[in-house]
């Protein structure tokens, strides 16, 4: 196999692991508003419950945004032409997941420091914009790249924004926010008890059997279309596996409460890595194929840097890549522990405004 190859195996499985982990980051904060209140709670009853979804993913969000760096980052080393092409052809879909990321970012850090109900909410509708928005157009822009793109022979594009809503594109969108919003349900049933963890079941129960639906489409569509004989694999075992967590979280067969949980987190990961393997080797050997004309596709061969270039490139990654991967283990490890309402302490915020008697 040679380096092109696999530099692009190794942008397809960065991809993975930041669907795998993001993936529930992206669930949790679009389930906030739902799983964040119950019927006839007050409002800080409800700040409660949203502080408890929001610190499942506290300690770590941020350190799983560092896989789509790196898998951006190694796709403009090792693909320049493939970075270019994507990111001038798809330059709407990645300012919105930009604009989606930043909006999360920054309501996620800055939602406790503030101790009013109204920056609160506001603080919570950037953590749901930031997770929907990014969950939706990542399944978009590789949908599209799957399915081509209008370039030239120069590799230019020549389509608009018409040409990347295609009804393909768009299931592409649903399919990754319902993957994503059953992987942040059975995280949370995971991760939080009591109360909280009964209602991410009930959730993560409801929200399977649609998006198995869904995922079925979109696999099947993307197998007939674009798929060949080594992804079929990859098309029935994401399937499968969204079968698999509608029965764990439906009741597993008498299997205990916590091993339905953490097979039910399985089997959604799994579904996401088939999902990924499922996209891009559909995209073997044509990195952007050409809706135009085959002979203007970008392949994996036409895309890739110098063999110079990417042998730097494999002798740096070989260092960089365990330090990453062990402090992200670690991370994990530390932060295993289960998260209940009784754990969450009384705001610190400081009060929007200054009382005038305190003047």
């Amino acid at each position: 196999m040679s380096l092109p190859e696999i530099w692009f195996l190794a942008i397809a499985v960065l991809f993975g692991g930041y669907f795998l982990l993001e993936g529930f980051d992206f669930g949790v904060g679009m389930l906030m508003p739902f799983l964040g209140r119950r019927r006839g709670e007050t409002s800080a009853e409800a700040d409660t419950r949203r502080r408890v979804v929001l610190n499942t993913i506290g300690p770590v969000w941020d350190g799983n945004e560092v896989w789509v760096i790196t898998a951006v980052g190694a796709m403009f080393a090792a693909f320049p032409a493939w970075y270019a092409g994507m990111l001038s052809a798809l330059y709407l879909p990645m300012l919105l997941v930009l604009v989606g990321l930043i909006l999360r970012v920054v309501a996620i850090e800055w939602r406790g420091k503030i101790d009013d109900p109204r920056w609160r909410r506001w603080c919570d509708v950037g953590i749901g914009a930031g997770s929907w928005i990014p969950a939706f157009v990542w399944g978009l822009a590789f949908a599209n790249l799957v399915r081509g793109i209008p370039i030239d022979g120069d590799g230019r594009f020549v389509g608009g924004i018409g040409d990347l809503l295609s009804p393909y594109a768009l299931l592409g969108g649903l399919t990754t926010v319902a993957l994503f919003a059953v992987h942040g349900a059975v995280f949370l049933a995971l991760k939080t008890d009591g109360t909280m963890r009964v209602a991410a079941t009930h959730m993560a129960r409801r929200l399977a059997p649609p998006a198995a639906v869904v995922v079925a489409a979109f696999a099947g569509w993307t197998q007939v279309d674009h798929g060949g004989g080594p992804t079929v694999a990859a098309a029935a075992v994401c399937v499968g596996a969204l079968v698999a967590t509608t029965v764990a979280v439906a009741g597993g067969h008498g299997l205990p409460s916590v091993r339905r949980e953490v097979v039910a987190f399985a089997t959604t990961a799994t579904a996401i890595v088939a999902m990924t393997v499922l996209l891009f080797g559909s995209l073997w050997s044509a990195v952007i194929p050409s809706t135009l004309d085959p002979a203007f596709s970008l392949t994996i061969a036409d895309a890739a840097s110098s063999a110079y270039t990417l042998r730097i490139i494999s002798w740096a990654s070989l260092v960089v890549l365990p330090v990453v991967i062990g402090y992200q283990a670690w991370t994990y490890w530390v932060f295993r522990q289960r998260i209940s309402l009784q754990q969450i302490p009384a705001s610190v915020g400081i009060p929007l405004r200054r009382d005038a008697s305190a003047r």
